[in-house]
């Protein structure tokens, strides 16, 4: 049975107040059976330092990602990892992290992508329970395997680069790259994490961008409703939208404040984003303004 949602004042604004929790609501139903709590953090050592009671450890290398197809985890193994971690299909799933929930959106995009029925984000992650100063613990939880049946894959939130490479010129495309990862330049130009990972900088023609941290606030919480609508006010949210980054972390961490809090119905995040895209033999790149 799914837990009741969160009734705090400032998530009813949102388009699906459902899919998100305050530290307030989660440090409430720390314990109950049908809550499980995951921390999914770009540096999973933080667990290791502290983190909330029950919470257990998704790795986003180790256990989201296929090391061999650079893909996330196929139906199969997301299947096993959830019996692995206690996890049954009617819990409720509440996941956090750091980076302003940079790899915990992308773990519940994974979730959402294998069609979990109910799984949410707390809001301003793990900064928000630490800023609170709540109870963190070292204690790791033992759960009991459980039952889990094999998914199927709902391709509603994500797009191959074979599509996207049909659809770009149509498409509504949001980078949401620092402005520096977007004008490209030279590799010595290029931030560290798209020089690390590609051959060529730059952006998708037609892309604007959007930098991720742009909606949340300095504390990590998201913006509020009036914000974000101002934010992306100058695109057209009934367009078929798809967000990128550089590795989909902070493409699924957009993707989630479009479909979730602002309500867009058609919003693909290209999980693939700039370290395929800048890499592929063939494909077109802009740097500034230019095509190339």
């Amino acid at each position: 049975m799914a837990a009741p949602l969160d009734p705090h004042p400032l998530l009813q604004d949102y388009a699906h107040p459902e899919k998100v929790v305050t530290s307030q609501w989660l440090g409430a139903k720390l314990g109950t059976p049908d809550v499980h709590v995951v921390e999914s953090d770009e540096d999973s050592l933080l667990y290791d330092l502290g983190h909330i009671p029950t919470a257990i450890r998704i790795d986003w290398r180790r256990d989201l990602s296929d090391p061999i197809t650079r893909n996330v985890i196929s139906p199969e193994a997301f299947a096993r990892l959830m019996r692995e971690k206690g996890i049954r299909r009617e819990d409720t799933v509440v996941i956090y992290g750091d980076h302003s929930n940079w790899w915990a959106a992308f773990a519940f995009w994974v979730f959402t992508l294998y069609g979990h029925p109910d799984v949410r984000l707390l809001n301003g992650g793990r900064d928000a329970w630490i800023r609170a100063e709540r109870e963190t613990t070292f204690a790791v939880p033992e759960n009991p395997e459980s039952t889990y049946p094999v998914p199927d894959v709902c391709t509603t939130g994500l797009i191959s680069v074979g599509d996207l490479r049909t659809s770009y010129e149509s498409s509504q495309l949001i980078d949401v790259r620092t402005p520096e990862e977007y004008r490209g330049g030279t590799p010595d130009d290029a931030s560290s994490s798209t020089a690390k990972s590609t051959l060529r900088t730059g952006h998708i023609p037609g892309a604007v961008n959007i930098p991720w941290d742009s909606t949340v606030y300095p504390n990590s919480n998201f913006r509020s409703m009036e914000e974000l609508r101002e934010i992306f006010g100058e695109l057209d949210s009934s367009n078929p939208t798809v967000t990128y980054c550089v590795t989909g972390e902070r493409s699924a961490h957009t993707w989630f404040v479009l479909r979730y809090l602002l309500g867009w119905d058609d919003v693909k995040s290209y999980y693939g984003s700039w370290a395929e895209w800048g890499n592929m033999v063939g494909m077109p790149i802009a740097r500034g303004d230019r095509p190339l």
